[in-house]
């Protein structure tokens, strides 16, 4: 079957559409929300870092804390992009794995050992933030 030109141009002009189309959602579907975090509450976490995930689009501190027993939690705290954290006085080089830190934290509403960071102490004693307004509370 033959396919007149006109038809062929309106065919190619509505598979350019929706391929442009579905390339802009993706970076909406990439991007989620904090809704999953109740910042209603905080919790206190002194541990020991088991990872400094310094990623896109999020940075993630793992860490393992003790509690009142000695029975240790592992935790994973979600914080912002490098880029955003940089500007609040991050580095790559910030935590490694074995040092002693403290962080206050939202935890997840489901109770799961996870939360997004409000507030850190560094191991050398420096106190930073989750980016650009989201500093220490003093």
């Amino acid at each position: 079957m033959m396919i007149s030109q006109p038809a062929r141009t309106r065919l190619r002009f509505v598979a350019i559409a929706i391929a442009s189309a579905l390339a802009a959602a993706i970076p909406a579907l990439a991007h989620h929300s904090f809704t999953m975090f109740d910042m209603t509450k905080s919790i206190t976490l002194a541990g020991t870092v088991t990872e400094f995930q310094w990623t896109n689009p999020h940075t993630y501190i793992e860490i393992d804390v003790p509690d009142e027993k000695g029975v240790v939690k592992h935790w994973s705290i979600e914080l912002g992009s490098p880029s955003i954290l940089q500007n609040s006085g991050w580095k790559y080089s910030s935590l490694r794995k074995g040092d002693k830190t403290t962080l206050i934290i939202n935890p997840l509403k489901d109770g799961r050992a996870g939360g997004f960071l409000t507030q850190a102490t560094l191991p050398d004693g420096r106190t930073v933030g989750n980016g650009p307004g989201r500093g220490p509370q003093k």
